[in-house]
């Protein structure tokens, strides 16, 4: 098949969606398809609206082309993609990554809502801006041919705000690959590195090891970001990995972090609760007591070595090539 893959982002640029969009462009293309990717350029540039159009007209010729699109997200490409593809009648399959209009509105606001309340506590506090692309985000998802979740946990979510057909919905869990050699740590250096944004709640997270450092001088946080491969040789050394968003969906730092067999400390507020449930520490990431409590508690060599066994013995494998086989079967139903 001749396959789009619609991307915000796509590396050298950093980022999550920007790995997955490559590497499932990979697996597809190992699987006989043509692909084509269509990111952001000139839309960084652009004001919300006018950038969609942009898009929107940049994707026509490739999407009329093409057998499916696979836009990897709700809103930025999802939107413009969605609209081509109901033009052009050609499939479009959303895979949700995050939420595009919680992620803005807690950063407009500073408000630290849970993704998980958000759409029952806040929307009294939205601005016309948010009320339009809640509006669009739910044209977007109700008109696209398929949509790809990678949690149950943001499915639900999504399913009872948007009022989702349940038959046209699919699971497509996270990468998690096999386990990678790993150094001892040299120091205790909780990573951490991820974008400046509100919702990953860095503020509250220093503070905590500002609170952690009267009594152990020697624990340090790393929220440097860098490319994927330069991230992994980072983890590699670690003393262990730490995540306290106020929702993340399927973070793949704390997937590469087990690769490692390293310690992870982990908001209670994401999809993974089923799949790690014994093997992180589990934070409430509106808790900094619970947070500072957490911290100290891996830093006693006893229970980091628990830690670090029950990191080991996770051994959850889902490989890209996987990946692309079960968007092949999502292809297949339409």
């Amino acid at each position: 098949m001749k396959i789009v893959i619609a991307t915000g982002i796509y590396p050298p640029q950093i980022g999550g969606p920007a790995q997955y969009a490559k590497e499932l462009a990979d697996a597809l293309t190992r699987a006989g398809n043509e692909v084509v990717i269509k990111t952001y350029r000139l839309e960084y540039k652009l004001p919300t609206g006018i950038r969609h159009l942009y898009y929107f007209f940049k994707i026509l010729p490739t999407v009329w082309q093409a057998e499916v699109v696979i836009a990897l997200d709700t809103f930025s490409v999802g939107l413009p993609a969605v609209a081509a593809g109901r033009l052009l009648g050609t499939t479009v399959i959303i895979r949700t990554g995050g939420d595009f209009l919680w992620e803005g509105h807690v950063e407009r606001t500073g408000t630290k809502v849970l993704f998980r309340d958000f759409y029952h506590t806040s929307r009294a506090k939205w601005n016309l801006k948010e009320k339009i692309i809640f509006a669009l985000s739910g044209w977007t998802l109700r008109y696209a041919s398929k949509l790809v979740f990678s949690t149950t946990w943001q499915r639900d979510i999504f399913t009872s705000v948007y009022k989702l057909d349940q038959t046209k919905i699919y699971l497509v869990n996270n990468f998690s690959g096999p386990k990678l050699p790993s150094l001892p740590p040299v120091s205790q250096v909780f990573v951490a590195g991820t974008r400046p944004l509100k919702w990953k709640n860095l503020d509250t997270l220093k503070q905590a090891f500002v609170f952690v450092g009267t009594d152990y001088s020697g624990a340090k946080l790393d929220l440097t970001t860098a490319s994927y491969q330069e991230f992994l040789e980072k983890i590699k050394s670690a003393y262990a990995v730490i995540l306290v968003s106020l929702g993340d969906i399927s973070p793949n730092l704390v997937l590469d972090a087990l690769r490692f067999n390293k310690p992870v400390i982990l908001t209670k507020e994401t999809g993974f609760t089923d799949l790690l449930e014994d093997t992180v520490l589990w934070v409430d990431p509106l808790n900094i007591q619970d947070i500072t409590e957490k911290i100290k508690l891996l830093l006693d060599p006893a229970v980091y070595q628990d830690y670090v066994a029950r990191a080991t013995a996770f051994n959850y494998i889902h490989t890209w090539d996987e990946i692309a086989s079960e968007f092949t079967q999502v292809i297949k139903t339409i």
